[in-house]
Parts: structure tokens; C-alpha cells; sequence
């Protein structure tokens, strides 16, 4: 089945305090990090059978974000991003996951919003 076909769970703001980043500081204090996460699968059998089992686990999903979030330092938040896109693929249902990792925090010397990287990635690239 084409991804474009599928049904999407959306999971936004998931917060962590972590150690990524490439200046010193930012590993010795951390600093916020925030996720969003778009996964793609098919919800009509969960829809038909109102059974948790039949779907993505929002909750256990939500955990394992934040653990892949928080996790080992990394320099770029693309690593990150890489890491949470993997524990999304990680659930059998899920077919493609889009991840968007925040660091409103960032050592940038101008006034700013936010720093984001988004990827996309599906079951079985290389």
C-alpha cells in the first residue's frame, strides 16, 4: 500500500531535557528538546475492532520518543532526528514517520523562535 494512502497518529511537543550539541556547554547542562512525530499506518481495523491492539500505542509510542530524544550526546540534531525516526519505525504498524526535533534553546547570537530539522523516512529504506 502507498504511504500517501495511509491513516497518520501525530504526536507533538514531546519534551526532553538532553545533552546534544556541539559546544561544550550544551553537553555539561543540556538544554530542552521538543519532538513532534507523524506516523503513517492503517487505523480501519483498530477503527472496526475499538481494540488497542489493533493500533499504534500513542502512550508507548510517546516513550519511546522521549527515550530516543534523550538519548547518548549527539553533535547535530539531525542525529537526533535520525534516532527518533528509527524508535517510530520501530512499531511494527508503522509504515513511514516524520520527525521534527526542536532546539528552541540553540547557542545562535541572534533573536530567533526556533531551530528544527524535519526528515521523513519509510520501513525498508537503505
Amino acid at each position: 500500500m502507498n504511504t500517501d494512502d495511509l491513516d497518520t497518529i501525530r504526536l507533538t511537543g514531546i519534551r526532553v531535557h538532553a545533552h546534544h550539541g556541539v559546544f561544550a556547554h550544551e553537553r555539561e547542562a543540556g538544554q530542552p528538546f521538543v519532538a513532534d512525530v507523524t506516523v503513517w499506518t492503517d487505523l480501519r481495523r483498530a477503527a472496526a475492532s475499538d481494540d488497542l491492539t489493533d493500533t499504534v500505542h500513542y502512550g508507548e509510542l510517546a516513550e519511546q520518543v522521549a527515550a530516543a530524544l534523550a538519548s547518548d550526546a549527539a553533535d547535530l540534531i539531525e542525529t537526533v532526528a535520525e534516532r527518533v525516526a528509527a524508535a517510530a519505525l520501530g512499531f511494527a504498524a508503522v509504515a513511514r514517520a516524520r520527525v521534527t526535533v526542536h532546539k528552541p534553546e540553540a547557542p545562535i547570537t541572534v533573536p530567533f523562535d526556533d531551530v528544527a530539522v524535519t526528515i521523513t523516512r519509510e520501513r525498508g529504506e537503505a
